[in-house]
């Protein structure tokens, strides 16, 4: 026989058995089920064995398409095990081997259905019956749970345990992909405990081992989820159930703080401690690396003091022990955070909050100016006191290392007087007991330097380091001089000072006589860098009326003033 003949002979035969011609005679009766897999889906996870439980749709005709019963109408699949006599034959044998979401039609024969008694009212005698069904649900007894990872982080340090308290993301669909639930449509998290009974048995396992932002999907057989009651309209009896779960965070009640430290600065002169004020930078995120706050988008550093309850319980003890420039990693369980509650609309309540820290400074009230002598010159016997004018460079930094201010920047050193407040206090303290050609660091607290409020290019609370080197120094004077004699003055000091002998004392006059004591060694004026002013000032302190000439009666001495009260000078 040739091929052809073969297939011309086959598909006449498969004609006759779905219809048949008139022409050709009645074939006689059929002796097996007739299957039709019309549709097979791509991905076949699991066929229908003898045993298996299964969950399906049908409809049922007779040959002329008059329906005699369906699932559809009754609104509820049907539920019922493959092998064990519970269904007709036919249909016992035309569903093994059936796909989740395949589709069959099955001819039925008189012998495999109803036999020659049918069913009264609605199935008649020797009836061959045509099924059309669909295959939602196949599960067995001996079924695990199925967890399969979908994606998983490269870091891992913890996993869920029972016990632990788990917010997670999920899709939840029958297992012919029917939606039934997802808690992305309500745009939360669903937060439980694990392990203690308040989810299905399925899920309870399912998520046990999972580490934050984890994706795993999750088949559960009817007898660890909803069983034969089903959960409402949307989960019918007897129904796997396939859950497409994100972890997003997980923590235990009974969890502190967690620690990691990420770049310590050494030395680490100093770690902060309850009290301290500390001034630094953060990202902070959720588990599953969502930012919610940064100070860096503010450009400004979070300024707080720790151990006093001003932050949140895990951020004060997570900053407890850092050193200057540190920067550490706190995780921290909600209970310690924010709670139940959340905040605002990006904390969600029972979040573990994850703070990415970047130590900047921190002092103590209580801080002194922290001098380090880096070079002394040897044989130093003379150092500043207050009141010197001394000239000195500097370089002026925060403690990360942000220059500020140097004198580099300009054409002569610094300049000042000791002790006249022209300087920050700590600056000032900084400076005294120094020699000439000496270099020393300062560290400086913010309340002996700008303060809360901080000054031009100096930030609030900021702690400030100075490199000083002293390039000279000059003696100075009491406060409230301009000038000292070096011993005792002239005993006829107006006169003396009427260079003329006019019997009155002009400016210049008065500016030869000073400078002339100066030169002699007989006196020394307030040190500045224009002595020309100081002169200026002390002749307008003696003109009392402002006439441009000293008289007798004008001229006082600074002892004598004091004795009087009235004016400071000479």
């Amino acid at each position: 026989m040739s091929p052809g003949s073969f297939v011309f002979l086959l598909l006449l035969l498969l004609f006759s058995i779905f219809g048949g011609s008139p022409g050709l005679g009645h074939p006689g009766p059929l002796e097996d089920v007739v299957i039709d897999r019309y549709y097979i889906p791509k991905i076949c996870l699991r066929e229908v064995q003898m045993g298996d439980f299964i969950r399906y749709h049908y409809n049922g005709t007779f040959k002329d398409g008059k329906k005699f019963d369906s699932s559809y109408d009754r609104g509820a699949t049907v539920a019922g095990v493959v092998g064990v006599g519970r269904l007709i034959t036919g249909m016992d044998r035309g569903l093994q081997g059936m796909c989740v979401n395949e589709r069959r039609h099955l001819i039925v024969p008189p012998h495999l259905g109803y036999g020659s008694i049918g069913v009264a009212g609605l199935i008649p005698p020797d009836a061959t019956l045509y099924f059309d069904v669909v295959m939602l649900d196949i599960w067995n007894k001996k079924d695990k749970l199925q967890i399969t990872s979908l994606s998983k982080p490269e870091h891992c340090n913890r996993t869920v345990e029972n016990s632990d308290f788990v917010r997670y993301h999920y899709n939840g669909t029958l297992l012919d992909g029917t939606p039934f639930d997802s808690s992305y449509s309500k745009d939360s998290t669903y937060d439980t405990y694990v392990g203690t009974g308040w989810l299905i048995k399925g899920m309870d396992q399912g998520l046990l081992g999972m580490c934050a932002g984890e994706k795993r999907s999750i088949i559960i057989p009817p007898f660890l989820a909803y069983g034969e009651k089903g959960y409402g309209t949307v989960i019918p009896p007897q129904a796997s159930l396939v859950f497409s779960v994100l972890l997003v965070d997980f923590h235990n009640p009974k969890d502190g703080i967690s620690l990691e430290h990420l770049e310590v600065l050494e030395p680490c002169k100093r770690r902060a401690v309850t009290g301290d004020f500390v001034r630094y930078h953060y990202n902070g995120t959720l588990m599953d690396g969502t930012l919610f706050d940064s100070s860096y988008s503010r450009n400004h550093t979070y300024n707080t003091y720790i151990g006093k309850g001003y932050i949140i319980p895990g951020m004060d003890q997570g900053l407890q022990g850092v050193c200057m420039g540190e920067r550490r990693r706190v995780l921290i369980p909600p209970h310690l955070a924010y709670g139940e509650n959340g905040a605002g609309d990006k904390i969600p309540g029972s979040a573990v909050l994850i703070f990415d820290v970047h130590v900047i400074d921190f002092h103590n009230p209580a801080d002194p100016v922290e001098i380090e002598t880096v070079y002394r010159p040897q044989g130093c016997n003379l150092t500043t006191r207050h009141r010197d004018f001394i000239r000195y460079h500097y370089n002026c930094s925060l403690l990360d290392g942000t220059r500020l201010f140097s004198s580099h920047d300009y054409e002569k050193p610094q300049e000042v007087t000791l002790g006249t407040n022209k300087v920050i206090e700590g600056l000032n303290s900084g400076l005294l007991d120094m020699c000439v050609g000496e270099r020393r660091v300062l560290i400086i607290p913010p309340h002996l330097g700008h303060g809360e409020s901080g000054a031009r290019g100096v930030p609030g609370s900021a702690v400030l380091r100075f490199e000083v080197e002293l390039i000279s120094m000059e003696e100075g004077v009491p406060e409230g001089y301009l000038f000292i004699w070096h011993g005792e003055p002239p005993e006829n000091l107006y006169e003396q000072m009427d260079l003329n002998k006019d019997g009155e004392i002009p400016a210049d006059e008065f500016s030869t006589f000073i400078k002339t004591q100066v030169a002699e060694g007989k006196g020394r004026l307030m040190p500045s860098s224009d002595p020309e002013k100081v002169i200026a000032d002390m002749f307008k302190n003696q003109d009392r009326n402002q006439d441009g000439k000293i008289t007798s009666e004008e001229l006082k001495l600074k002892s004598d003033e004091d004795q009087e009260k009235i004016h400071e000078e000479l």
